[in-house]
């Protein structure tokens, strides 16, 4: 998926999480090979240009249309599946590929789970008694500093998942003109339980702009943002401070 992917597993009896541990790794490359729009012959990109039938494909391949389809829904279309006329999926597949690799490893065992793609992370667990786990939230104005530092305490799952355009550049896409989304911000990071929906929340909040990506964000239940402006203009939801320390 062209990116790194890190794991912090606790607890568990050590032959069971590193078995868990091997799937893990070998469904993540399964998933790229699956949806990566960079293969040729990967399922999507056959798809895409029509060879093969949703039915034809890998069950997981209908499984994350079926989410994507309820994140359009959400999000009013301001989270897509389609990239200048064409299926690509990437925005929702990273977070769900990492959720259910966690998830893979706190089923064999593991009493804390900490799985980092790319900047975006899914927590379940605690690392140890009486200590959670803690997330900094990249400062895309301060290189090498932090906005903020998320902290999982009181919370079985939580996931921090950041879209913006400080490390990648203008990646991010308006789905209503399928050019580069022009905004306000330079991040938005969403806070919630699970990081295939934090992950989506995070990308349609960004094309949306501050304001409105604030509003939208504050009306989601169990949902908290962090949004940062080129004017270094700090915005978050009402909840946000209940996850920070």
């Amino acid at each position: 998926m062209g990116t790194v992917f890190s794991f912090d597993v606790r607890g568990g009896e050590p032959a069971a999480v590193r078995a868990a541990l091997d799937e893990a790794v070998a469904q993540l490359r399964r998933v790229d090979e699956v949806f990566s729009t960079y293969r040729e012959d990967s399922q999507v990109s056959r798809l895409a240009r029509g060879e093969v039938a949703v039915g034809e494909c890998a069950p997981e391949v209908a499984e994350v249309l079926g989410m994507a389809a309820e994140a359009e829904r959400v999000s009013e279309g301001w989270f897509s599946t389609r990239y200048r006329g064409r299926l690509d999926p990437t925005g929702i597949v990273k977070g769900w590929a990492v959720e259910c690799a966690a998830r893979r490893l706190a089923s064999a065992g593991a009493t804390g789970v900490s799985l980092n793609g790319g900047g975006d992370v899914q927590l379940l667990g605690t690392p140890g008694s009486g200590r959670p786990w803690r997330v900094g939230v990249s400062d895309p104005l301060r290189p090498g500093g932090l906005a903020a530092v998320v902290s999982a305490a009181g919370a079985a799952e939580l996931a921090v998942a950041t879209s913006g355009s400080a490390e990648r550049g203008a990646h991010v896409v308006d789905p209503r003109t399928g050019r580069s989304a022009v905004t306000d911000l330079l991040s938005v990071t969403v806070v919630a339980p699970r990081l295939t929906w934090a992950d989506c929340w995070a990308t349609a909040a960004f094309a949306m702009g501050s304001r409105e990506g604030l509003r939208w964000l504050e009306s989601l239940p169990g949902v908290e943002g962090l949004l940062i402006t080129a004017g270094d203009e700090v915005r978050c939801t009402g909840g946000l401070a209940a996850w920070l320390g």
